[in-house]
């Protein structure tokens, strides 16, 4: 399909710059290398890597496939990320997806950053152990974000990992599974308001393709930057939908999950107030996957709300000193043998 340049999600002033150097449509872009396409358009370097990253996001929706395809494509490559609770797990098929988007929900205090933490040392568990053996991207915007705890939760995964290892693969693979190597491959970024978020994002398409390892984004949180500066709604809802369309194409395009965590506002509905995620409504459609992480008097509860893919459920869930868990982890056996494959983690049950 033959797209317009002048419709790319580019700046202004770019498109006006491909336009008058003859760049009519993106086919007329594909096959062009950011050095030249800088020099024909007279585009500066960084312009030219802008362009030519939109050209391939919007090319790999052009052509039709069947849904047969698609279903066959889906189970090749399905995969998750374990979050180390068996029936949360359990409940969203195998994990958190990875290619899709999951926004998790709670109140403060409830475990929304434990859970994140964990997925960033869970999405590093060695293939042959049931993970995806992976990088992460911790985009952190409250400072929320706790070096030791994450040291702490790295070795509680690593010795977990140990126990299970009954063959040569495993035994290879411990080797290089330590918590200074956990630590090395995830990449911290701290963003103070929304502006550098933003620009954060923008910026990370050129890094995901030199980092093709990278499996898992999170955003810690997305709410937080912009609940705190706007008063023009209308403009946040904007930059918040354009924000939502670009994380959807940065999981499929760079195959990897974006998970981001959400606050909680008051909703008055029939005279009656109640606790619904921030950002508005629109928002909600952004997620493939929506968790709600509440309190049931003294009870931590998982409730997996929105989903394509998975009926709605409510787990329980522990933060223990090794970190997310289930309520009576700490009877199960821990030298229990891992499943493998789609349906079998280092998270066993």
């Amino acid at each position: 399909m033959q797209r317009p340049v002048s419709s790319l999600p580019l700046n202004p002033s770019v498109r006006v710059k491909l336009v008058s150097a003859g760049f009519q449509f993106t086919a007329d872009l594909l096959h062009l290398q950011p050095q030249q396409l800088s020099k024909e358009a007279r585009l500066s370097q960084q312009e030219a890597l802008e362009v030519l990253q939109a050209v391939r996001i919007e090319g790999e929706g052009d052509g039709g496939v069947t849904a047969l395809e698609l279903l066959q494509k889906e189970q090749e490559e399905l995969r998750s990320i374990v979050t180390f609770c068996c029936q949360l797990d359990d409940a969203l098929g195998g994990g958190l997806p990875v290619g899709r988007v999951t926004e998790i929900c709670g109140a403060p205090g409830v475990g929304k950053t434990q859970l994140c933490l964990q997925l960033a040392v869970d999405v590093q568990v060695p293939q042959c152990f049931g993970g995806v053996g992976g990088q992460v991207v911790f985009i952190d915007t409250e400072g929320s974000f706790l070096l030791q705890r994450v040291a702490d939760v790295a070795t509680a995964t690593v010795r977990h990992c140990s126990l299970l290892v009954d063959d040569d693969e495993q035994r290879v693979a411990m080797e290089t599974f330590t918590v200074d190597n956990i630590l090395s491959n995830m990449f911290l970024v701290r963003c103070h308001d929304y502006v550098e978020l933003l620009a954060e994002l923008h910026l990370l398409l050129s890094f995901l393709s030199n980092h093709p390892r990278v499996r898992l984004l999170v955003i810690d949180s997305v709410a937080s930057p912009f609940r705190r500066l706007f008063d023009e709604l209308s403009q946040r809802t904007r930059l918040l939908s354009s924000l939502a369309q670009q994380l959807i194409a940065m999981a499929t395009s760079h195959d990897i999950a974006v998970v981001m965590t959400n606050q909680m506002t008051t909703r008055l509905r029939g005279g009656q107030s109640q606790l619904v995620p921030a950002l508005g409504e629109s928002w909600g459609h952004a997620p493939t996957t929506r968790l709600l992480l509440h309190w049931a008097g003294p009870q931590r509860l998982a409730a997996v709300f929105k989903s394509s893919g998975h009926m709605d459920s409510t787990v329980q869930y522990q933060i223990t000193a090794e970190g997310f868990r289930d309520m009576d982890q700490s009877e199960q056996s821990q030298s229990k043998r891992p499943r493998t494959h789609s349906d079998q983690s280092a998270a066993s049950c």
